[in-house]
This record gives C-alpha cells, structure tokens and sequence, in this order.
C-alpha cells in the first residue's frame, strides 16, 4: 500500500513583493518520519479552493501553528494592534477545512494556532493575551535567537481521564513546550479538555462522537517528535489513524 497523504496547513507571507503559502518545515518532517506519511501543502486560497475535492484525495489535515493569530472578529470581538498579527487568508480556508474534514471523518492533528482555529470554527471563542489575565501564567516562547530554546520543554500538562490523549500517551501528567499568546475560551459545538495546564488553561482537545480520529494540542509536539516520548506517540497514532482512513477510503 502505498503512503497515505496529508493536508498541512499554509500561512500567506509577504516576500518580495510576493504572497508567498508557506509551511514551517518541522511540521513537514513529523509528518513524515513521525507518522509515515507524505505532507501536502494547501494553500491558503480560501473560498476559491473546492475543499471536498481536496479532501477526496488525502488520508489526514494537519492544522499546524503559527506566529499570526486567529482574527478575534471570528468569534464576536475586536482585533487589535497589539494581538496581531493576523493571516486572514489562512483564517478564511483552515477554518471551513477544519470544519469539513471532521463532518467527513477524515483524521485531524491540530497544533498551537491549529488547535485555536479548531475552537473558533466549532463555535468556540479565544482568550487573547493570556499573559495578563489574572491567574494565568506567561505561556509565551522565551526570548531567544535559539530554537531549541524557544521550544524547550517548560510545565506539566494534566491529562483527562478516558479520553482520547490518555489512550494515546498514558494517565500520568507530562511534560510540554509552551509558545502561545492566545488560548481556548468557550469550547466549541462537542469539543471536550484533554489536558489542562497547571493554571487551568486548555492544553489539549478532542471531539466528542466524530466519526473519525480528532485530537489537538497547544504545545507543539512536532519539535521534538524525534526524541521526546510524548510527541513519538502522537504523530504514531496520528499516522496510524490516517493509514486506517487510507484503507477505507480506497476500500481494503
């Protein structure tokens, strides 16, 4: 059998006088070692791509993250300068992909933004700037040049019990990288906590009776998927989902 394939999300990038749809390569590379399977980028056309003829072709979506944030006008408030930037090109075609590909049961990893865009387009809202409400801690990436420090590991994640992310990686908390201004307000239409963090921000999400696999994370496990145990097992279990669609689909 041949590799399934996967749709991997696109930012727009002003270069050069340019739209550039570009993906950061660490997505690209989990997906291939860490689920086995061959990434696709979609470009952030919008409402000029026919996502179900899309959708026909690939076997999994990855929703992945970014620096631009969701626009707050998607979920009944303001945007502003400050919690900028926002890609609304991505905002108008990972939304509606996110939506549909669910409907269809075609498997779902959702990382950082990707997970964000998954609240918003069920219906759910965001808390922005998280590092000034009350309570909450700083999530944001250190100050560095460095990526390996950017995303080290820095808190313990708080798994659901019976869900979906203990199925996948075990009971007992662990560790996760933490890169993120905005965070899951109110869940949306059939989202339910898969982690918490120690202040009580969403830290993981699943959807409650889709018909196919689901999962999203608001760390990003596709930094070190090639060393850390938690992020081996779910791109694992991702590419396994995504193997299984792969024979449905084509009807073995």
């Amino acid at each position: 059998m041949t590799k399934p394939l996967v749709l991997v999300t696109a930012d727009v990038k002003s270069i050069d006088g340019f739209n550039w749809h570009a993906v950061n390569s660490t997505y690209l590379q989990a997906i291939l070692k860490g689920s086995d399977a061959i990434p696709m980028i979609l470009p952030a056309l919008g409402a000029e791509l026919d996502l179900d003829a899309a959708l026909d072709q690939v076997d999994g979506v990855v929703a992945t993250g970014s620096r631009s944030n969701v626009n707050p006008q998607l979920y009944g408030q303001a945007p502003t300068e400050e919690n900028g930037p926002y890609d609304p090109d991505r905002d108008a075609t990972t939304l509606p992909l996110l939506k549909r590909a669910i409907e269809r049961g075609i498997p779902v990893f959702a990382i950082c933004r990707g997970m964000q865009e998954l609240n918003v387009a069920l219906g759910g809202t965001l808390l922005t700037e998280i590092q000034t409400l009350s309570g909450r801690e700083d999530h944001r990436a250190p100050a560095s040049n460095r990526q390996e420090e950017r995303f080290r590991i820095a808190h313990p994640v708080e798994v659901s019990s019976g869900g979906c992310l203990e199925e996948v990686i075990g009971a007992e908390p662990f560790e996760v990288n933490s890169l993120h201004r905005q965070a899951v307000g109110d869940l949306g239409n059939g989202l339910i906590v898969e982690a918490l963090a120690e202040d009580g921000t969403v830290e993981a999400m699943s959807v409650k009776d889709s018909p196919g696999y689901v999962l999203a994370t608001q760390w990003h496990p596709e930094y070190w998927v090639e060393t850390d145990g938690p992020s081996k097992k779910l791109f694992a279990a991702f590419g396994n989902a995504v193997r299984a669609y792969r024979q449905k689909r084509l009807g073995h």
